[in-house]
C-alpha cells in the first residue's frame, strides 16, 4: 500500500495527488471510469471526427486559481482566450458584451457604462487578494480584509431585491445577471451574485480561456505531472469502501458526501454523520451537444466573436425560468449556458464543421430531453440556427450522476450552492476538508471553495494531510521542479 491513496480522478483529486507525489509521497489514484478527468473530461460523444468537452467547457479558473498558477498550467498546455469573454443576446438583434477589455465593455454600455466600471474595477484592481478570499473556508479571517470588504460590498448591491438600482438598460442588467446564474438557484440572491461577480471580475483580468485540444487537456497534464513524481493511476477501479484503502498513511477522497457516508460503513461519529446527512443537492443540468455544419448564425456579430454566451432573454425573464426551476419545472423558455469553442479551437472538429457546448437548468433527478427547448432559445436569437444542425446528443440530468457519481440527481456542483452551504461546505468547519476517520479527508468540490475546475479543494486538503499525517510543507509546484 503507497503512502497515500487518493479516490476520484476529477481535477482536484489529481491535484491532491500531485502534490502528495510531489512531497516526496508513494501516491495510488483510483479512477472508476475508464478514464480520468471527471469535471474536464472530454469525448467523442457523435462521431470519431469532433471533440466534445462532456463537463466544464471555459475556464477562467484554470489560469487564476493559486494552484494552477502555481503549477504554471498555461506554459503546460495551450489556451484560447477570446476578445470576448461572454456576451448576452436580447430581442430585436441587441446584445450585452463583456469584453476583455473592461474600458472596451464599458463603452459598448452606454449611459450603464460607467455604473458598470464602479461596480467591476474595485474587483478587478484585488483580483488576487478576492481570490484567496473566495477560495477558502469563509470561516478563516481573509487575509486582506479591504479586498473581501470591496467584493461584500459588490455582492449585496447585486444580490439583494433592489438588484435593479445601479442599472437602467436591459443589456448591462442582462450581462450581469447571466453570470450570476451559472449556480442553478434564486435570483437575485448573494451566493449568485458571488459566485458571478468572481467569474465577471476574471472576464476582465485573465479572461475566459479554452484549452486547446478540449478540457481533457487539464485533466492530461495532471497525470502526467503525477507520473513523473513517482504515481500511480489506476483506472476501472471502483473504491467501495474505506476499508480497501485502511493501510495507507493518508486517504484523500474526490467524491461527494453521499458517497463518503456509504464508503464509511458506519465509522462516522453520529453527529458527525448527522451533518453530512443535512448536507442538501441543488437542481441540475440537461447538457446537449451539437455538431453544425457552420457558425452559429446570431444576429448580434459580436456574438460570433464569443467564447461564452448567456441565453434567455431579460434579467426578469431569467430570474422567472430560474424559479420555475426551483418549484421543479421545466421552464418552457430556460437559461441556456453555451460555449462555441470551434471558433477558437480548430482541434475540436474537421475544417468547415463547427462543435457546441450547451446545458439548461432543469429539476434534480428529471428525466426530460430539452434539446428542443435548448434548440429554439438559440434560434431566438440566431435565426437560421437549425439549418446549421448536423446531429445533437443530449445527456440528461439523471443522466449526469450516472455519469459522475458526484452530480447527485445531476447536480454539477456537487452540492446546493446557498448561503448555508457557503458556510457548511459539508460541515461548519475552519478545516473542512478534513474528517473525524483518522488520516481520511474530503477534496471534492463538497468542500471549499466548492464547484468549479480549480483544483483548490484539492490542495487544500492535500496542504492539511501534509501538515497532519506526515508533518510535511506543501511542496513547489511549478515546471522548475520537474525532475
Amino acid at each position: 500500500m503507497p503512502d497515500v491513496v487518493v479516490v476520484g480522478a476529477g481535477p482536484n483529486g489529481l491535484a491532491a495527488a500531485v502534490v502528495m507525489a510531489r512531497a516526496g509521497l508513494s501516491v495510488r489514484l483510483h479512477e472508476s471510469a475508464p478514464t480520468i478527468g471527471g469535471g474536464s473530461r472530454s469525448l467523442r460523444l457523435m462521431d470519431e471526427e469532433h471533440l466534445h468537452d462532456f463537463c466544464s467547457a471555459v475556464h477562467p479558473m484554470a489560469l487564476a486559481s493559486p494552484f494552477f498558477r502555481e503549477f504554471e498550467l498555461s506554459r503546460r498546455i495551450g489556451f484560447a482566450v477570446p476578445e470576448v469573454s461572454f456576451a448576452h443576446p436580447l430581442d430585436g438583434g441587441r446584445a450585452g458584451v463583456a469584453y476583455r477589455s473592461l474600458e472596451r465593455t464599458v463603452a459598448g454600455l452606454g449611459v450603464d457604462g460607467d455604473a458598470y466600471r464602479r461596480l467591476l474595477q474595485p474587483l478587478t484592481e484585488r483580483e488576487q487578494g478576492i481570490l484567496a478570499f473566495t477560495l477558502n473556508s469563509v470561516l478563516r479571517i481573509p487575509k486582506k480584509p479591504e479586498a473581501a470588504l470591496r467584493f461584500g460590498l459588490a455582492v449585496l448591491d447585486q444580490g439583494l431585491p433592489a438588484w435593479n438600482r445601479r442599472f437602467s438598460t436591459d443589456e448591462a442588467r442582462a450581462l450581469v445577471t447571466g453570470v450570476m446564474a451559472h449556480p442553478v438557484g434564486t435570483l437575485p440572491s448573494l451566493t449568485g451574485a458571488g459566485a458571478g461577480l468572481v467569474l465577471n471580475l476574471l472576464a476582465h483580468t485573465v479572461g475566459w480561456p479554452i484549452p486547446v485540444g478540449g478540457s481533457q487537456s487539464i485533466a492530461d497534464a495532471l497525470a502526467l505531472d503525477l507520473r513523473q513524481h513517482g504515481g500511480e493511476i489506476v483506472t476501472d477501479s471502483r473504491i467501495g469502501t474505506l476499508a480497501e484503502v485502511s493501510d495507507a498513511r493518508a486517504v484523500l477522497l474526490d467524491v461527494a458526501p453521499k458517497t463518503f457516508q456509504a464508503m464509511s460503513r458506519g465509522r462516522l461519529p453520529a453527529a458527525y454523520a448527522a451533518a453530512l446527512s443535512a448536507f442538501t443537492y441543488g437542481n441540475a443540468a440537461c447538457k446537449v451537444d451539437f455538431i453544425l455544419s457552420g457558425p452559429v448564425p446570431w444576429t448580434h456579430p459580436e456574438l460570433r466573436r464569443a467564447g461564452t454566451a448567456h441565453l434567455g432573454g431579460t434579467r426578469e425573464e431569467i430570474a422567472a425560468g430560474e424559479k420555475q426551476v426551483r418549484q421543479g419545472r421545466h421552464p418552457d423558455s430556460p437559461y441556456v449556458l453555451l460555449s462555441q469553442p470551434s471558433s477558437f479551437d480548430p482541434t475540436r472538429g474537421p475544417e468547415g464543421s463547427h462543435t457546441l457546448w450547451t446545458y439548461c437548468h432543469v429539476p434534480r433527478g428529471s428525466t426530460r430531453d430539452m434539446a428542443e427547448a435548448v434548440t429554439a432559445q438559440i434560434e431566438r436569437f440566431a435565426p437560421g440556427f437549425r439549418d446549421v444542425v448536423v446531429r445533437s446528443h443530449t445527456t440528461t440530468a439523471s443522466a449526469l450522476e450516472d455519469y459522475n457519481a458526484n452530480y447527485v440527481g445531476g447536480d454539477f456542483s456537487s452540492g446546493a450552492v446557498n448561503l448555508r452551504q457557503i458556510i457548511a461546505r459539508p460541515v461548519p468547519s475552519v478545516q473542512p476538508w478534513a474528517t473525524p476517520v483518522k488520516g481520511v479527508y474530503l477534496c471534492s468540490q463538497s468542500t471549499p471553495p466548492g464547484p468549479g475546475v480549480h483544483g483548490m479543494a484539492g490542495l487544500n486538503a492535500a496542504r492539511l494531510a501534509l501538515k497532519r499525517e506526515f508533518g510535511l510543507p506543501v511542496p513547489a509546484l511549478g515546471l522548475q521542479t520537474r525532475p
